[in-house]
């Protein structure tokens, strides 16, 4: 089965087309212009260029979150909209799960990390057990402070990954832990991740983001009435 997948939770935009775990076509763009010009003719060229139909599409797949909240929107916003109109199945993914198949080979512990700000992090932690991440604890927010103390703990192995991957591998280092930084072509967030995470996933017709906290906009909201 062929596995349309979509990754715009960061400023990265991708692209990606999957049988079996095979990739058959990719699509990458980070040029600073906005996911809601470039994601759907981004997708179209590259089925095109690959002579892929949409009907050869037998799942889409899409990163709901944690990461950017309107580049997340834009892209499950695409996947249920390709879904309802070519009555295709869609399942959403975690962004931080999708970038432990990255480094499926890894002998250790995969620390998938995004900057959240407020001296916070996206984070989930995978264990890698037969070639698969597998899953030690839930996508959260967590205080680097948190974090480290978990990691600290661990005799393992760390590896980090995600476009918070500098951010914390500074911070650890500074207190005398030790992590291993994921090279820069497997460092950041890819559609190829998202479909080869597609595989655990289950169809979502209510398919919706997943922020994991409020935006700065709702946070400042809720200060202001706290003080009025």
């Amino acid at each position: 089965m062929k596995i349309l997948a979509i990754e715009s939770s960061a400023r990265a935009v991708s692209a990606a087309v999957c049988e079996d775990g095979k990739l058959i076509a990719y699509s990458y763009q980070n040029n600073g212009l906005t996911h809601s010009r470039t994601l759907l003719p981004l997708i179209e060229d590259m089925l095109k260029n690959s002579d892929i139909e949409l009907a050869d599409i037998g799942l889409i797949a899409v990163a709901r979150g944690p990461g950017s909240f309107t580049g997340i929107r834009i892209g499950v916003a695409a996947a249920k909209g390709l879904s309802w109109a070519s009555d295709i199945p869609a399942v959403g993914v975690s962004t931080l799960e999708a970038m432990a198949f990255q480094l499926a080979l890894a002998d250790g512990i995969v620390c998938a990390v995004m900057d959240a700000r407020r001296s916070e992090v996206y984070n989930a932690l995978f264990e890698v057990r037969g070639g698969e991440p597998v899953r030690l604890c839930e996508d959260r927010a967590i205080p680097l402070s948190d974090l480290y103390e978990e990691i600290k703990k661990s005799k393992k192995k760390c590896y980090l990954v995600g476009d918070g991957a500098e951010l914390c591998y500074n911070y650890l280092l500074s207190r005398d832990v030790p992590a291993i930084i994921a090279p820069e072509h497997l460092r950041y967030q890819s559609a190829y991740g998202v479909a080869l995470a597609a595989g655990r996933a289950r169809c979502d017709k209510e398919l919706k983001p997943v922020y994991l906290r409020l935006s700065q906009a709702e946070r400042e909201l809720i200060e202001k009435r706290g003080k009025s």
